[in-house]
């Protein structure tokens, strides 16, 4: 996947969700909305952030690695929250 992938998918997530916790019923809700809300932005500020420092230094082979291994933490967040996500719905 292409950071402009990667960003795009979290805005769409984050603007999903933000408007779930505005329209939600109950302040319970809106919070865990909110919640993933803020999870998505937070994803997406740290795609932003490795998209801009690989257009920047990202021929060096230091660099590279770097990069490489914070996409892989990411996707690690990211597993984590898809697990996380499953098991609230099994609950």
């Amino acid at each position: 996947m292409t950071f402009q992938y990667q960003i795009n998918l979290c805005s769409q997530n984050y603007q999903k969700w933000k408007n779930l916790a505005l329209s939600a019923d109950s302040m319970q809700e809106s919070n865990k909305c909110m919640e993933r809300a803020f999870f998505w932005l937070e994803l997406q500020t740290a795609f932003i952030t490795l998209w801009s420092i690989e257009k920047a230094e990202g021929n060096k082979p230091d660099v590279k690695d770097k990069i490489f291994t914070a996409k892989a933490n990411l996707t690690k967040k990211l597993a984590d929250y898809v697990d996380q996500t499953l098991r609230e719905f099994n609950l």
